[in-house]
């Protein structure tokens, strides 16, 4: 009787993934912490080139989003992952080893190129071994562990350079994504049936389970007509929606906590973050709870839009809190907000899973790529919107965030009526050739328009007058690509 009871191997992959999110954010924020002392050691490191360090691992990044999707859905997450970590691994490492701004720029394109690997990666893990109903939840903790990793990063890092230095500090993460990617090899399998450690009980459960989803699927039809599709495009819309939101927590909170209110305040930017992690762990498991009952549409569409619409609400209660003598209203509705938007993360993700079957890396590496487009509008139109745009009732006057807090308010109500015509298990036809080429041509547009924008306010429009970013936020625009 014991033996018919499923094993638990399952939840390794889970928590070992979980591990491998915060990996990716201690490499990514390191170089955050370390730009006093890299500015001082390495010649040429202005501010300015600081700036292209940063914002040239964006461009690596998105360049090799698709690229590194396909690769792990045709490899394997064994393979794909195993070359993914030891690969920006070392580049983590080599980057203790420059001693010029130039040479900064190399290794950080490569360490982008090398690290767009790792979300699409572990997507395909996670297809490989997690049920439909049990994808929410794991994909909740996984990347729980960004924003676990980030809020530890920003008190670690700087202790251990301090103790190190920041070139043994680099080489010092490079060894701990090493270390995982040699544990990874090692106990990692694609197949389950070739774990030593999964038993029949839980063989039959995660089979049975990705059988039902693929046969929801329909007929094999080509990428491009999947990843050109309704359901993907909304996909990459609503995830975008949600990046415009949560890039602010990760650049701009800080310096506008610490003009409106102080700089003895500048620590409760971490806070929304906080919420943020358990939001995921909340929304994955209604995920999973709302699929087990036998509702797989709306155990993706109901957290989404309830996730949308409480960020809606939390933004547009924080313009309410402009002129407050206490920090701590804006402080609980911009974590409110942040909750909202984090709530969406666990389904888009397991969405791509559904809709993408065994090429699950590469859709949700399109998603992840038009998201990052959302990341960039926020950190170029944030700094924007406080000096130049009003608002009747909301922003009366500028130097207030209250018109940006509505245009991200915005946003999330259009990703609600996105998810409305989102479903996982809508089956593609087969259309004609001609079609497709045309599909592959807008996309191809596409994929050029993102990687442009990317360009343009990484690189030239932080030169304008009047929107060069703080210090602050440029520090930390590389750590928030997920």
């Amino acid at each position: 009787m014991m033996d018919n009871q499923p094993s638990k191997a399952r939840y390794v992959v889970v928590m070992l993934l979980f591990f491998h999110t915060v990996n990716t954010y201690m490499d990514r924020i390191c170089i955050s912490t370390a730009k006093g002392a890299m500015q001082s050691d390495l010649t040429g490191l202005t501010d300015q080139m600081m700036g292209y360090a940063f914002g040239i691992f964006a461009i690596g990044y998105a360049l090799f989003q698709i690229p590194a999707g396909w690769y792990s859905d045709r490899a394997g997450a064994r393979h794909a992952l195993t070359v993914v970590v030891v690969v920006w691994s070392l580049f983590t490492a080599w980057t203790g080893f420059v001693f010029t701004a130039i040479g900064l720029l190399v290794v950080r394109f490569l360490f982008g190129a090398g690290e767009a690997g790792a979300y699409p990666g572990a997507t395909r893990a996670l297809y490989s071994w997690l049920p439909a109903k049990e994808r929410g939840l794991g994909q909740g903790i996984f990347h729980s562990g960004a924003r676990i990793g980030a809020a530890a990063s920003l008190v670690l890092m700087p202790i251990v350079i301090n103790a190190i230095g920041w070139r043994a500090t680099f080489v010092l993460n490079a060894v701990i994504g090493l270390v995982w990617g040699a544990v990874w090899w090692f106990w990692y399998r694609d197949d389950p049936a070739d774990h030593p450690s999964v038993n029949e009980g839980e063989l039959n459960l995660i089979q049975s389970g990705i059988a039902q989803a693929e046969s929801n699927s329909g007929p094999k039809v080509p990428y491009i007509q999947v990843v050109t599709s309704t359901n993907v495009l909304l996909a990459m819309f609503q995830y975008a929606a949600s990046n415009i939101t949560f890039f602010i927590s990760m650049t701009w909170l800080r310096p506008y906590i610490v003009e409106s209110w102080g700089e003895k305040y500048g620590w409760c930017s971490s806070i929304p973050l906080l919420f943020g992690a358990v939001a995921l762990w909340c929304s994955g498991y209604l995920v999973t709870a709302l699929h087990k009952l036998g509702h797989p549409v709306m155990s993706r569409r109901l957290p989404a839009m309830v996730g949308y619409s409480l960020g809606a609400i939390g933004l547009l209660m924080t313009t309410q809190t402009v002129g407050s003598a206490s920090v701590w209203p804006f402080i609980a509705c911009f974590s409110l907000a942040l909750f909202g938007v984090e709530m969406t993360l666990s389904p888009s993700w397991a969405f791509c899973m559904d809709i993408g079957g065994s090429r699950s890396g590469a859709v949700s590496a399109a998603m992840n790529m038009v998201g990052n487009l959302g990341a960039a509008v926020s950190a170029v139109a944030f700094p924007y919107f406080v000096s130049s745009v009003t608002v009747p009732f909301f922003a009366e006057s500028t130097g207030t965030a209250n018109s940006f807090f509505l245009f991200a308010a915005t946003m999330n109500l259009l990703a609600v009526f996105a998810w409305l015509f989102m479903n996982p298990l809508r089956q593609l036809k087969t259309i004609t050739a001609s079609a497709l080429k045309l599909r592959l041509a807008l996309f191809i547009g596409l994929f050029v328009i993102v990687l442009s924008a990317l360009l343009y306010t990484k690189f030239f429009f932080q030169s304008d007058a009047g929107t060069q970013p703080e210090p602050v936020a440029a520090e930390v625009q590389e750590a928030i690509e997920p």
